[in-house]
């Protein structure tokens, strides 16, 4: 867990369009990433030289206590926050030599991001909101790959319907293929459903998985929810800030075991 991630040789392609491999890859990575907050008194470590790789065609959940640095790692790898010192990566691409300008345009490009809220626009019908960042971009998204996007979290019937008259569910799912329909190399997902109720969020997390499956899409999800966890091919453990254990193949049960550790250590200490 604290050996350095390894990058894929070649030439750095800084906002082409991500593809699929036969060989997976390292979508994102951070090594020896700190995130600090305050000085003096109220100095706070969020983040403790985190080294993490995520590789393409995967799906990650990171978890931990209330408080241990998940979204903060998140934040920092996909680009919306800066962390204090380390490195952060989008494919080979490293995210400090990048000015505003283009740190914009490869969050736009190249990052899907996935909310608690959903983040739609009233006005707009759910295709509308699912189009919308190639809208801004200037592009039109590729026909083949937006009915299959669409199709795949099962949206066919409502694309002419605005937000109001979508279930939050279905909202969430307008939210997914909005994320994924510009192929992005990762797309990230803070708490994704956590405003859902426990059908619909299993509803968005299979939409998430298949994704994975069958788009080779590259999903990292943050949770404090072990049964939207056991969807993830992996889940790494944060405490205090650093990465403690990582799990493959998870299911909800062997991810709550390690949880519990957690509650007892914070009893303990």
């Amino acid at each position: 867990m604290s050996a350095d991630p390894v990058y894929p040789a070649g030439p750095v392609d800084r906002f082409a369009p991500h593809a699929l491999h036969t060989a997976p890859g390292i979508a994102a990575a951070t090594t020896d990433l700190t995130k600090v907050y305050g000085s003096g008194d109220t100095r706070v470590v969020a983040l403790d030289r985190v080294s993490i790789a995520f590789r393409e065609g995967e799906f990650t959940a990171i978890m931990g206590p209330s408080g241990c640095g998940k979204s903060t790692l998140m934040h920092c790898a996909a680009g919306l926050d800066t962390p204090s010192s380390g490195s952060v990566r989008i494919g080979t691409t490293e995210l400090s030599t990048l000015g505003d300008r283009q740190l914009t345009r490869l969050r736009r490009d190249r990052i899907g991001f996935v909310f608690q809220a959903f983040n739609l626009l009233p006005t707009l019908t759910a295709l509308e909101n699912i189009t919308l960042p190639s809208a801004i971009a200037g592009r039109r998204p590729e026909g083949q790959w937006l009915d299959r996007v669409v199709s795949t979290v099962g949206l066919a019937g409502r694309l002419d319907h605005r937000p109001a008259q979508l279930s939050g569910g279905q909202q969430q799912r307008v939210a997914v293929a909005r994320a994924l329909v510009s192929r992005p190399a990762i797309v990230f997902g803070d708490e994704p459903t956590g405003n859902l109720d426990s059908r619909a969020g299993a509803e968005v997390l299979g939409f998430l998985r298949d994704s994975v499956r069958e788009l080779g899409q590259t999903v990292v999800m943050v949770t404090h929810d072990p049964v939207a966890a056991g969807y993830a091919d992996r889940v790494v453990f944060l405490s205090d800030g650093r990465l403690v254990d990582e799990m493959v193949h998870p299911t909800p049960d062997r991810v709550l075991d390690v949880m519990r550790t957690f509650d007892t250590r914070s009893r303990t200490s």
